[in-house]
């Protein structure tokens, strides 16, 4: 069984689809990486807010899994839109790395809380509204483009540090730049960051199927994310939503921590919710906790996130 990979063209993209082809040739297929660009690494001097979200990255992949060009598409699971449409699925998600957003610098000294100003770049409206809620001393700039596009900025002076995930960082080997590692429970991590996806046409075949995901999904990071996506698909966030959950595991129990922060950072709203360990009572959580959380004033901030976006 052969299988085509669909994947962007960055240096972490193709280790993400190395990964899952590694993963599939130990199963005993063979595999290839098909490279395809998509629009959101094409359009690089704008925020991902201001030009569409998630989908740039996806889009073109999306085309070629329907007209059967590639078998699979694999993406950074923070990048895949919480709604498919409906002739698309996804059949797994690889172990999860550590979670956390981490800050990079070139100054070993540089930390978030040191009480020093300086300038952190990031493309994540998540990631602004928590520097703006709980580090307002620091300047944000927008910083689009690949790990390593954005080192190289760093290192021109666009900006003193990077606010990124560490999966990307340490997949890339830029472990020693890391001067910070942000709490989890600080940064509540983007859906899905640290996973990789794998992406299908629901008209695959169906042995393919099965046998592609026997290989690369696993299991508990997949219950963490249905959990995960089901609170962002009820909550409607995207790319230019600062909403934000993460899902762990603990005997045989699901935990998940969701939340929205407004674009100033001045209103910051969280809910914690646990339920069973199994793929449906994972997904009722997710909506479960939106539920919660849009009842307590989380419709209201992003009514107002709305609003904003529109003017």
């Amino acid at each position: 069984m052969h299988i085509r990979i669909g994947t962007r063209g960055s240096r972490l993209a193709l280790w993400q689809a190395d990964h899952i082809k590694s993963l599939l040739e130990k199963g005993g297929l063979t595999a290839e990486n098909v490279v395809i660009e998509t629009t959101g690494d094409k359009i690089l001097d704008r925020s991902l807010s201001s030009i569409g979200g998630k989908g740039l990255f996806t889009e073109e992949l999306e085309q070629q899994l329907r007209s059967g060009e590639i078998d699979i598409a694999v993406h950074s699971a923070k990048d895949v839109q919480s709604a498919l449409d409906p002739d698309l699925e996804l059949l797994g998600f690889t172990t999860r790395e550590i979670v956390n957003d981490v800050l990079l610098s070139a100054d070993p000294a540089k930390r978030l809380d040191n009480g020093a100003s300086f300038t952190v770049g990031t493309s994540s409206v998540r990631r602004v509204a928590f520097l703006k809620h709980y580090f307002p001393h620091l300047r944000v700039t927008n910083m689009r483009g690949n790990l390593q596009t954005r080192l190289r900025k760093m290192e021109d002076g666009d900006c003193d540090a990077l606010l990124l995930a560490y999966a990307g960082v340490h997949r890339m080997g830029y472990d020693a730049l890391i001067t910070e590692k942000i709490p989890e429970n600080l940064f509540i991590p983007a859906v899905g960051q640290g996973s990789i996806a794998v992406e299908c046409a629901v008209s695959l075949d169906s042995g393919k199927k099965e046998t592609i995901k026997k290989l690369v999904n696993d299991e508990k990071t997949e219950i963490c994310l249905l959990a995960e996506r089901a609170f962002l698909n009820s909550m409607q966030g995207g790319c230019s939503v600062p909403v934000f959950a993460l899902a762990t595991l603990e005997q045989e129990q699901v935990q998940i921590r969701g939340g929205v922060i407004s674009l100033d950072g001045s209103e910051l709203l969280s809910e914690c919710i646990s339920g069973p360990a199994d793929r449906e009572e994972a997904i009722a959580l997710g909506r479960s906790l939106a539920r919660s959380v849009l009842s307590k004033g989380g419709a209201k901030i992003l009514e107002n996130i709305r609003e904003v976006r529109r003017l």
